[in-house]
């Protein structure tokens, strides 16, 4: 049985999540991803520019890749909606449990460093144009 966008993008360690600049420009990161039923989640610094350019754009292009931000997989188009503090509570715990070392050394870190309304989470939808 053929995997699922959702399920083919939350297997490995790093999604490409693509945003788009005013005129159009495609800003590729490398993020954590996690699982959260027919959703991804993933975990950011409120401020960062990936997060302005969702205010205004909630289109994104997702694809599989390495820690370097190359792609190892086909993209796919999807919608992203930021989340509130329960949610972004939520994508951290599902974040910390996909990597249980790291991701509980970054998430503790990020919370003395920058507090608790320092970060936000991210909900997608692959597959949504």
């Amino acid at each position: 049985m053929a995997l699922s966008e959702v399920e083919r993008l939350s297997a490995g360690k790093y999604l490409l999540l693509t945003t788009f600049r005013k005129d159009g420009t495609p800003v590729p990161t490398p993020v954590w991803v996690a699982r959260d039923g027919e959703l991804l989640v993933v975990w950011t610094v409120a401020g960062s520019g990936k997060v302005k350019r969702l205010r205004r754009d909630d289109t994104v292009e997702l694809a599989p890749c390495d820690v370097k931000g190359n792609p190892t997989g086909d993209p796919v188009p999807g919608r992203a909606r930021l989340l509130d503090a329960a949610g972004t509570e939520s994508a951290r715990h599902l974040i910390t449990r996909k990597y249980p070392v790291t991701g509980r050394l970054l998430v503790w870190g990020s919370r003395v460093r920058r507090g608790s309304k320092g970060t936000i989470g991210i909900a997608i939808e692959p597959g949504v144009a």
